[in-house]
């Protein structure tokens, strides 16, 4: 099994990332020190956040000059998210703070007096002219899962540097979606969380398929996604997930709380629609944009790493590459043992398992 080496600089939810690679057939193998960099064949520097705080990361310990070596080697390197705006001179977020100068421009803030910033959701990746075919398997009917509020926007500089890229429209602004030149590729968009068509581009990637013939994907993707530019509307499957009478999680719907089927005879077993597990992947392959899974049990005397939902989570995370998103249960907790986790731990304990969005109520805040 081929190898890929992975630069994380705890950016949060990395597991599904992971398994993505992993699933389309190549070993993950762990940066670990900047020296690792010297022998590394192939790199991927996935990150989310803020622009400062990774740079400043990069920086304290050590991984500035030997990631810049390794790019300018021309060996494969893969930026995702802000590992794609580290690449550029600086960003507005933190201007003090230098990117790696590999590509020129500074990333600006969406202009917010018309739009939502941040900019969340399925948007476009389409390549400018002259590109032959798809670019790593980019298709212009393709959406992709976007999470940002600076982008670079379209220059002609960045272009006449000998940089390929593929744009997104979000209002009236026109960014730069994914970029590449010789061996570096980077994607504002997260790959491993946009489907069929984002592991599509993390395959051309890894196999070092820059060029392809260009597939219509209006046939073989949902006809929501098909039209090209700016933000599509999104398909979200919401499955209420809670222990039945025998102690198991089991997807369950009902009036508001009340769950339980109902016969002449009174109340009965709580109604079992199926394994959170099982149907989240069966609305994934049918095409849903996001999972959400609404925790309606309140797991009590149960310790923090033993959640069941913890480790729905990391299953999940296996064989769904949309967002996951996770309400309920985010406060507060104490252990049977009287140890105390604040609601930001238990947040921070769900994102790592699987989680890319958590949804709070009043006892987390």
């Amino acid at each position: 099994m081929s190898k890929v080496h992975l630069l994380d600089t705890v950016s949060g939810n990395i597991r599904s990332l992971v398994n993505a690679i992993e699933r389309i057939g190549y070993e993950i193998e762990w940066i670990k020190s900047p020296e690792d960099l010297a022998t590394a064949e192939c790199v991927i520097f996935p990150g989310v956040g803020n622009f400062g705080h990774c740079m400043q990361t990069l920086s304290d310990a050590g991984y500035t000059e030997p990631l810049k070596s390794f790019i300018k080697s021309g060996k494969p390197f893969m930026g995702i998210c802000v590992g794609l705006q580290a690449l550029f001179v600086a960003s507005e977020e933190s201007p003090s703070t230098p990117g790696l100068g590999i590509i020129p421009g500074t990333l600006k803030l969406f202009d917010p007096t018309a739009k939502s910033v941040p900019h969340i959701g399925w948007n476009s990746a389409a390549t400018r002219q002259g590109i032959g075919g798809s670019f790593y398997g980019l298709c212009p009917h393709s959406k992709y899962y976007y999470v940002h509020s600076y982008a670079m926007p379209v220059n002609d500089r960045i272009l006449a540097d000998g940089w390929d890229i593929a744009t997104g429209v979000y209002g009236e602004e026109e960014f730069v979606g994914a970029i590449g030149k010789g061996g570096v590729f980077a994607t504002q968009f997260h790959p491993e969380k946009s489907g069929a068509a984002g592991l599509r581009v993390l395959k051309a990637f890894l196999n070092g398929i820059r060029t392809s013939p260009l597939l219509d994907t209006r046939v073989a993707e949902p006809a929501g996604r098909s039209k090209v530019g700016g933000l599509t509307r999104r398909i979200i499957a919401c499955l209420d997930v809670r222990t039945n009478d025998q102690g198991d999680l089991v997807v369950t719907k009902g009036d508001q709380y009340d769950v339980r089927e109902k016969s002449a005879q009174g109340t009965t077993q709580v109604r079992n629609l199926g394994k959170p597990v099982e149907l989240a992947k069966r609305y994934f392959e049918d095409g849903a944009d996001e999972i959400t899974f609404l925790n309606i049990t309140s797991f009590r005397n149960c310790p923090l790493a033993d959640l069941p939902m913890l480790e729905i989570l990391r299953q999940t995370s296996k064989t769904v590459f949309v967002p996951l998103t996770v309400g309920g249960g985010i406060k507060d907790i104490i252990d049977p043992d009287g140890t105390v986790h604040p609601a930001l731990e238990v947040a921070t304990l769900y994102f790592k398992s699987g989680a890319d969005k958590v949804s709070i109520g009043t006892d987390a805040v």
